[in-house]
């Protein structure tokens, strides 16, 4: 039984590696970008909140129609949609007469594509055959970091060989990949949710549980706490500590990555051996550290090593998350991952905008755009503290 879901397993974890793609290619063309077409920093951040405002709205509709329509058909609409939204990035600002615009409007296509694995991907891997739903969990959002580092990997490898001045033709690349895996979940056996005969709990249940909203509230400091780092590491490598892109990208959001990777496959491999709340409080308090450590010290080396170690704390914020919120809301549904979706895409949105308007406020500093992110991962270690709380009253 569970053997004919391996299929399905594989395609989820390529789904994440489409969802690196979407959220981590384009920052590393952030100054190429405003270089290229003269698109000044302040609507190079609006991209960032922007790719994140509409995977937000996706994922707040998504609990309309994804049940409705099933999810075989919502997820090969997301490749598609993935796929569609980075080939119009190497058309639409040549020819609108606003790049900037062109580029918005590429960055709208593939973020609801992206919107809707996010919403998908972690259901489908949930609803399948498993001995411990937190270690395979945690191993499918490892896929996203290792998506992460190939984006990065093969990017820097691609600009060093023919030049920044090609990234069209690597963009049309990364596009085959959502196509490919668009092609293999028209086949794969997809498992149901919820148990035949049970319906999974409305808005209205899920708004009236408290513990709900504390998970929500640590969904959106997850994705703060990951992506205010992640998403300005290329750029605050090269601008504010004056490396070279290649080095930059490699010590930057590469390691980033990497580490982050690291996190959940460990908690994948040996997740049954720890106690989740535990490495999620300990985690929480070294992205702290690592927070302080990127804005305070002045050595670049060792800001660089911050954003690195940043990587490894957040690594299990955001599956850690969903599966405290699958162990203790287990009739939450598609409505419930649906709405954690969006916490976190609120998170990855709100991160990095906070990051870059008090950085543009403050002069450019991306240190101390970073030193406020960190009310983030403050926020996420009390959630913790109070979910643990709550379990314990409840036992």
């Amino acid at each position: 039984m569970k053997e004919q879901y391996n299929k399905t397993i594989t395609a989820c974890f390529v789904g994440y590696i489409v969802q690196a793609i979407v959220n981590n290619f384009v920052p590393l063309l952030f100054l190429t970008f405003q270089r290229s077409y003269d698109i000044p920093l302040s609507q190079i951040t609006l991209l960032v909140t922007f790719n994140f405002g509409i995977q937000l709205l996706v994922d707040l509709l998504s609990v309309g129609f994804v049940d409705k329509i099933g999810y075989r058909v919502s997820m090969v609409a997301a490749h598609l949609m993935a796929a569609a939204g980075m080939l119009l990035l190497t058309i639409l600002p040549e020819i609108l007469p606003s790049p900037f615009i062109g580029i918005l409007v590429s960055v709208m296509v593939y973020a609801v594509g992206g919107g809707l694995l996010e919403v998908l991907v972690s259901p489908v891997v949930e609803a399948c055959p498993s001995d411990n739903k937190e270690k395979a969990m945690s191993m499918l959002h490892s896929f996203y970091c290792w998506g992460h580092v190939g984006v990065v990997m093969l990017s820097t490898l691609f600009f060093q060989v023919c030049g920044i001045g090609n990234w069209k033709m690597l963009t049309i690349v990364w596009a085959v990949v959502p196509v490919c895996n668009a092609l293999a979940f028209m086949k794969v056996p997809i498992a149901a949710l919820m148990e035949e005969g049970e319906t999974g709990l409305r808005l209205k249940d899920l708004f009236s549980i408290k513990i709900f909203w504390i998970l929500l509230i640590m969904m959106v400091c997850a994705g703060a706490s990951e992506q205010a780092v992640s998403q300005w590491a290329s750029t605050f490598a090269e601008k504010e500590l004056g490396i070279a892109k290649t080095a930059g990208d490699l010590a930057g959001p590469m390691a980033f990555a990497v580490l982050m990777g690291a996190s959940r496959a460990f908690y994948g491999k040996y997740g049954d051996r720890i106690q989740l709340d535990r490495f999620m409080i300990y985690s929480s308090c070294l992205c702290i550290l690592s927070y302080l450590g990127i804005s305070l010290i002045p050595d670049p080396r060792l800001s660089l090593a911050a954003c690195a170690v940043c990587g490894l704390s957040v690594g299990i914020m955001w599956p850690g998350t969903f599966s405290k919120a699958s162990a203790a809301l287990p009739r939450g549904g598609t409505a419930m991952f649906a709405l954690l979706a969006l916490g976190g895409d609120l998170g990855c949105s709100g991160g990095p905008t906070l990051v870059g308007t008090v950085s543009s406020a403050l002069g450019d500093n991306l240190r101390m755009g970073v030193l406020a992110g960190i009310v983030f991962p403050v926020l996420l270690l009390t959630g913790i503290l109070i979910c643990k709380k709550l379990k314990g009253e409840a036992s």
